[in-house]
C-alpha cells in the first residue's frame, strides 16, 4: 500500500538529476524481453528457469536482463535453498506496469478519459 508521507508531491518541478535517473529506469521498459520478465513477476516470485519458460527466452538471456533490472533496483532476489527467486522490488512497479498496459489499451482502442475520470 503506497504511503503518501514517504513521497514528495508528483507535481513539483523535475530536477535535471531526477530526469536523468528516471530516463535510465524508463529505458528498462524499452526492451520487450525485460517487459516480459517484469510482467511475469507481478504478484509472484520466480526462478530463472521459470522466468525463461514464462517469457520464452533462454536462461542466459534472462540472467543478463535480471542483472540490468537488479542494478536499477527493479527486482530483488532471495535464496531459497539452492534456488534464487526473483520478485519485483516494490508495489510501485506493479502500479507502473498496470498503468503502462492500460495506457496502451486506451491508445489502441481510441479511448479518451473524460475530465471526471482523470486523476493523478
Amino acid at each position: 500500500m503506497p504511503r503518501p508521507e514517504e513521497h514528495l508531491s508528483p507535481d513539483r518541478p523535475l530536477t535535471d538529476g531526477e530526469a536523468e535517473r528516471i530516463a535510465e529506469r524508463m529505458a528498462a521498459f524499452a526492451t520487450a524481453s525485460r517487459l516480459k520478465l517484469l510482467y511475469a513477476l507481478v504478484g509472484r516470485e520466480l526462478a530463472v528457469d521459470e522466468l525463461a519458460r514464462e517469457a520464452g527466452l533462454g536462461a542466459n538471456a534472462v540472467s543478463q536482463q535480471l542483472r540490468v533490472l537488479r542494478h536499477l533496483r527493479m527486482v530483488t532476489v532471495r535464496r531459497d535453498g539452492r534456488r534464487m527467486l526473483y520478485q519485483l522490488h516494490d508495489d510501485h512497479l506493479v502500479d507502473l506496469l498496470g498503468a503502462i498496459r492500460h495506457q496502451l489499451e486506451h491508445a489502441e482502442h481510441g479511448w479518451v478519459d473524460t475530465p471526471a475520470r482523470q486523476h493523478v
